[in-house]
């Protein structure tokens, strides 16, 4: 059984934020599988697809191991996919990694702390500010600039697509695949 996570903030303020790319993958995710509704259980949202459960945690971000080791408990999943923003990549870039440390990132912080770190991770280029801690705050928490709206709906649907490749052939097949695309801005 699958566990496929998308990272965000609840609350409608976070909702086109950089931090809530996870989220953003998740809600195309459930529109391309038909996923219906979600349901509000162990401090996430879930939806499930045949051997595949979806999970959007609702407490904040640096909480959401507890939601992910929850429900991976209950649904004794043995692979979990984590979608997330990733400020060490340029805007648009998409990278699969498995295992690894959380590199800053609170989200997986939490998850790591909660379940190990052997995941595999979606990560989706949000690019970095210039300098220091309080702007990278204000920048994963802030919203897209309009270059970046135009080119969101291409982020979300190839990590998307990468989620569905790591379902299908697993993640050396995606990491081969998606690690040597450049985003659209660089081709």
């Amino acid at each position: 059984m699958w566990l496929v996570v998308g990272l965000g903030n609840p609350g409608r303020e976070y909702a086109d934020t950089r931090h809530n790319i996870g989220f953003m993958v998740m809600d195309e995710l459930a529109r391309r599988w038909d996923l219906g509704g979600w349901r509000s259980k162990f401090g996430g949202e879930i939806a499930q697809v045949r051997d595949i459960v979806t999970l959007k945690p609702q407490e904040y971000m640096n909480l959401s191991g507890g939601a992910v080791q929850r429900t991976a408990q209950f649904y004794k999943t043995d692979q979990i996919v984590v979608i997330h923003d990733e400020i060490d990549l340029p805007f648009g870039t998409l990278r699969v990694k498995v295992g690894g440390g959380h590199g800053g990132h609170n989200g997986l912080r939490s998850i790591i702390e909660n379940n190990g770190a052997e995941f595999i991770r979606v990560r989706c280029g949000v690019g970095k500010p210039n300098e220091g801690k309080q702007k990278v705050v204000g920048h994963v928490l802030g919203g897209f600039s309009k270059s970046e709206r135009e080119e969101l709906p291409f982020l979300v649907g190839g990590a998307a697509d990468a989620v569905e490749l790591i379902l299908k052939k697993g993640p050396t097949a995606a990491m081969n695949a998606v690690n040597a695309d450049k985003p659209r801005s660089q081709q």
